[in-house]
C-alpha cells in the first residue's frame, strides 16, 4: 500500500465526514452547463511524505505523472505563462486568445529582483542559496503578488515553497491556498516531490520531507460519488522512482530524466468535471 493512498484515503473521509457544506454561499466556481459548483471542505490539513521512504503518487487511481512534471518544468524551468510551451491541455480553460494565462505562475517565478550578490529570479535564487548558504532560514519562493493578481488567469493555488537544509538534507514546505482533491491533490504532492528530488541533487543534498500545507481542502459536490469509488479501490505498492543521476544543472532536467518501476495503479476511467 503506497503511503500516499493512505493520506488521500485518510483526507477524503475526513472531509466527508466532518467537512462543511458552502451550499448556503454563492460561489465563483461553476460547471461547464452554468450550475454553482458546491464544495464540502476542510480547512488547514497537513500531510507530510517522506521522500527517503517512497515516492508519494496514488495507486488507487492513476496519477498521469509525466503531465505533472511538465507542468512543473513549464513553471520552474521554463517560467513560461504561455500554454504553447506546456506539452498537455490543463490550462487551455484559463488562457486568453494568445495562450497566455497573464502575469501568473512561471510568469512571477521568472521576474528578477536586486540582491546583494546581484540580479536573480526567484528560482536562481534558491539555487544560488542551497548551494552559498544552505543555513540560511529565507529561501523560499511566493508567487501570491497582489501586484499582478488583477492580471492574472487564475490566482495561484499553490502559492509557496519554504526550502530548508538540515544537515545533508532538503526539506520543504508547499502553501496552498485552495485543493480540488479529485482533480489536483496527488498532481501537485507528485509536482512538488520531483521539485524537491531535482533541487537536492543539483546542489549536493538529498530530498527529505515534503510537507504539504492546504487551507481550503475540498471535494467539489460532482466528485463526491467518484471519490467514494476511489478510496475504495485496490491498492497497491508504491513504486521506485529514479531520477537521471548525471544531472547538476536545474535547467537539464527534461520529463524524460525521471522514470518509475512498479507502478501499477487502480483501473478507473470515468471522466472527471472540472470546475472553473
Amino acid at each position: 500500500m503506497s503511503y500516499a493512498d493512505q493520506v488521500f484515503i485518510q483526507n477524503c473521509q475526513d472531509i466527508l465526514d466532518n467537512g462543511v457544506w458552502d451550499t448556503d454561499q454563492q460561489v465563483r466556481p461553476h460547471w461547464e452547463d452554468g450550475a454553482p459548483a458546491h464544495t464540502v471542505k476542510k480547512f488547514g490539513i497537513i500531510n507530510r511524505y517522506d521522500l527517503r521512504r517512497e515516492f508519494p503518487i496514488l495507486t488507487i487511481r492513476r496519477t498521469y505523472w509525466k503531465s505533472a512534471v511538465d507542468e512543473m518544468l513549464w513553471i520552474w524551468q521554463k517560467k513560461s505563462n504561455n500554454i504553447h510551451d506546456l506539452n498537455s491541455h490543463v490550462w487551455d480553460q484559463w488562457a486568453d486568445e494568445n495562450g497566455s494565462i497573464g502575469k501568473a505562475y512561471g510568469y512571477q517565478l521568472g521576474l528578477k529582483h536586486i540582491y546583494p550578490e546581484g540580479m536573480f529570479d526567484q528560482v536562481d535564487r534558491v539555487l544560488y542559496e542551497l548551494k552559498h548558504t544552505p543555513a540560511s532560514r529565507r529561501i523560499l519562493t511566493n508567487i501570491f503578488n497582489f501586484e499582478d493578481l488583477h492580471a492574472m488567469g487564475l490566482y495561484p493555488c499553490a502559492y509557496s515553497m519554504t526550502f530548508n537544509v538540515s544537515g545533508n538534507v532538503l526539506n520543504a514546505i508547499l502553501n496552498q491556498r485552495s485543493q480540488d482533491m479529485l482533480a489536483a491533490n496527488n498532481w501537485n504532492v507528485v509536482q512538488y516531490a520531483v521539485l524537491v528530488y531535482m533541487m537536492a541533487q543539483v546542489s549536493g543534498l538529498v530530498a527529505g520531507e515534503l510537507v504539504h500545507v492546504i487551507a481550503d481542502c475540498h471535494i467539489y459536490d460532482r466528485h463526491v460519488p467518484l471519490i467514494r469509488e476511489i478510496i475504495q479501490n485496490p491498492q497497491s505498492p508504491a513504486p521506485q522512482f529514479f531520477m537521471d543521476p548525471e544531472v547538476s544543472d536545474f535547467y537539464q532536467f527534461t520529463r524524460d530524466s525521471f522514470r518509475l518501476e512498479g507502478y501499477a495503479p487502480a483501473a478507473f476511467d470515468k471522466k472527471i468535471p472540472i470546475a472553473v
